[in-house]
């Protein structure tokens, strides 16, 4: 991450309303006090980022506006469609959530809220979510069972009833204009799915901080997802830092995209399990199957990154990201996957579920092959022959064993930079 500070405040909206009208009858203090951290309890236990920091910060702050000065003299079109915003959570912190909440209603035009749908997959208090819903076009649905982020999202989008959708995580702090430019970005071609810049809040004292703009969303074989610069021909041809950028895929928690689209293209793969992978998943199919992914300077949303999950998967983190990552690489990879399974070879051999269902839909969409979209979308991305991975894959384990076991002393994250350094060397 780039981090560039700036003194700017967000100015108050002409549309703001009064925290009572926008809230109804909803009792803000009552459901804030029924989950307060305990004296001598860790901050950071339950939701892996500093809760007492957040409990502080209460369900509103002023935030600086992070977007570059052009972006406030833009118009965008008086009739843009509204959106149904679908906000999924498990066990999410009380604050937090209301925080982001409260951001989307104090940020956003009114006409463009159709309705907020929160998606409680199945916390262990149903009253995190219920008491919500007495906030005016907040809904809210609970799930029977642990479903995941994939199942969750996707019965918010059948049950929306606006033509746009706006997925949003549940740590988030919206920004200013940040949904006036991703809706008018839909409504000019309904292919296009696009997402914000993705600010910074300290999971440690909740700072915002803002992201560079020069980023798009890379991965490597292994289907680690990474920020990375742009290409620099693509930065020199930029003359107005307000234009979109187009990248080879997205986070995935935060985006804007017109729901027949999402339809049309099959929603997400729901054999995936929990989280992970579906933002590779989907950011292929939009590419493959005639749509393009895009990062708007001009939107910007804050989000609390944390080191580690608070919550539990129920085949493990490892073995439910080597499932779902292995279903994308299997159904949209073509003859590249063996560059995942030499990357990732822990992978082979692991369940990961029918995916019959998806091939088929690749077909009935007349999905463009996976080597257009290393061509034309992600021509950066390098790979070499089946030798020069295996021999890539033997230094890889001398260079992880050299530096990664017998410095003990660097910290993981020194080392894994040093391996990524290593494997674009070898490629360059």
């Amino acid at each position: 991450w780039l981090i560039l500070l700036c003194p700017v405040q967000v100015s108050q909206p002409p549309w703001a309303e009064q925290p009572g009208q926008l809230l109804g009858a909803f009792d803000e203090k009552a459901y804030l006090a029924g989950k307060q951290l305990k004296p001598g309890d860790d901050p950071y236990r339950d939701h892996a980022f500093n809760l007492q920091e957040s409990d502080r910060l209460g369900s509103e702050r002023a935030i600086r506006d992070t977007r570059h000065y052009r972006c406030a003299s833009l118009n965008y079109d008086t009739d843009l469609p509204s959106t149904s915003i679908i906000i999924t959570f498990h066990n999410e912190a009380r604050s937090t959530l209301l925080r982001t909440i409260k951001s989307v209603l104090m940020r956003s035009p009114p006409s463009l809220i159709q309705e907020i749908i929160l998606i409680d997959d199945f916390s262990s208090d149903p009253e995190d979510c219920q008491l919500l819903s007495q906030i005016p076009k907040v809904r809210c649905l609970r799930n029977a069972r642990r479903e995941g982020l994939i199942r969750s999202r996707v019965r918010g989008a059948n049950t929306a009833s606006a033509s746009i959708l706006t997925f949003l995580d549940s740590h988030c702090e919206v920004n200013a204009d940040w949904l006036q430019p991703m809706i008018q970005r839909v409504k000019e071609d309904h292919t296009r799915v696009v997402s914000p810049i993705i600010d910074v809040i300290s999971l440690d004292n909740f700072a915002y901080l803002a992201a560079s703009a020069d980023l798009r969303g890379g991965f490597d074989w292994s289907l680690h997802f990474k920020w990375e610069q742009i290409p620099i021909e693509q930065k020199m041809a930029r003359s107005d830092p307000t234009q979109a950028i187009r990248t080879p895929v997205i986070a995935g928690g935060i985006f804007v995209m017109d729901k027949s689209w999402f339809n049309h293209l099959g929603q997400y793969d729901t054999h995936m399990d929990i989280w992970g992978g579906e933002n590779f998943e989907l950011s292929f199919r939009v590419w493959m199957c005639g749509g393009s992914l895009e990062i708007l300077p001009c939107s910007r949303v804050g989000h609390v990154f944390r080191k580690r999950h608070p919550y539990d998967f129920p085949e493990g983190n490892a073995l439910t990201y080597i499932k779902n990552t292995r279903r994308a690489a299997e159904v949209w990879m073509d003859e590249f996957k063996q560059y995942y399974y030499s990357a990732r070879p822990s992978a082979q051999g692991k369940a990961f579920g029918s995916i019959a269902d998806r091939l088929t839909l690749r077909r009935k969409l007349n999905c463009k092959p996976f080597r257009w979209y290393m061509e034309n979308v992600y021509p950066e991305l390098r790979y070499g022959t089946q030798s020069e991975l295996q021999s890539l894959s033997f230094m890889l384990n001398r260079l992880n064993h050299a530096l990664c076991q017998s410095l003990v002393y660097w910290k993981y994250t020194v080392c894994l930079q040093i391996i990524l350094e290593f494997v674009d060397n070898f490629y360059a």
